[in-house]
């Protein structure tokens, strides 16, 4: 096998891959291994498998090459784990897990492994889609695509899971005639959550918030929208603007050569005041 061209490292891929697997192996063995490895099973370790995922996220969209290897590595620490892990029970072992991925591929892919002809990206995702729902289907006897949209409820973040469901739903025909029509669901789902707050159980209270967020994430469907990278894009805003004011309230007080004042010294005023000022900060740095 010969090196990539974007690798100066000597080291044959499969190599280094199974240095790894040997390294997680010898972690897991109980003639010396890791004690705090050796105590984690598949459940334990579902936290860092989403901290890892969410971590390698971050470094792509922050652009760092450097990171995102790193954090690349610590999610395929997680996968070879979970294989070390599951072969010792006689389950599987990595090798199921990347043959299974590399026939799924092929599989999906008949435009570049088969005899299909495809005319653009749009015919590519359509028989994407079929293939994979006729997969779905011979995996289970139950009618519709119920069986899938549990899935994404069970397995993806709420607002990621709300999109995918409310997507393959329309997909089908259980969709609004117009966004009017979404709007108007928005106006209603408001008003009840409104009199959930006022007048009813926690409870109900929770549920009308999940009806109003689920139809807001329908909006942004229908307007080509995501919804989870406006609200990723709206924390990152707010912690960037609170750390001016943060920032802006030590100057202040090196200034005068006095302590800084905590920020519930601060009127409501003066901390708009100063958010206002972070924030045409931030858009003049753009």
């Amino acid at each position: 096998m010969s090196n990539s061209p974007h690798n100066p490292s000597s080291v044959p891929y499969l190599n280094a891959l199974q240095h790894l697997v040997e390294v997680v192996a010898q972690l897991r063995s109980p003639q010396g291994g890791c004690p705090w490895d050796l105590e984690q099973t598949p459940e334990t370790l579902i936290p860092y498998v989403l901290e890892e995922a969410y971590e390698v996220v971050d470094a792509i969209r922050q652009g760092h090459q450097e990171a995102i290897a790193d954090e690349l590595g610590d999610l395929l620490l997680q996968v070879v784990l979970q294989a070390q892990i599951a072969s010792e029970f006689n389950h599987f072992n990595l090798a199921t897990v990347a043959e299974g991925i590399a026939a799924k591929l092929i599989r999906r892919h008949p435009h570049v492994f088969g005899e299909v002809t495809v005319e653009n990206i749009d015919e590519v995702r359509q028989n994407w889609e079929q293939i994979k729902a006729q997969e779905e289907t011979e995996k289970t006897t139950a009618p519709g695509i119920a069986p899938r949209l549990q899935r994404y409820a069970r397995s993806l973040p709420a607002i990621t899971a709300a999109l995918k469901i409310s997507q393959k739903a329309a997909g089908v025909g259980f969709e609004w005639e117009n966004v009017e029509g979404v709007w108007a669901k928005f106006h209603e789902e408001l008003a009840e959550f409104e009199q959930a707050l006022r007048a009813e159980p926690k409870e109900n209270q929770q549920a009308e918030l999940g009806d109003l967020l689920f139809t807001l994430v329908n909006l942004a469907r229908w307007y080509d929208l995501d919804p989870d990278e406006a609200l990723q894009g709206t924390n990152r805003r707010f912690v960037q603007r609170f750390e001016q004011v943060e920032q802006a309230i030590a100057q202040m007080s090196a200034q005068t050569s006095g302590e800084p004042r905590s920020l519930a010294n601060y009127s409501l005023d003066e901390l708009e005041q100063l958010w206002q000022q972070a924030k045409s900060k931030l858009a003049k740095d753009k």
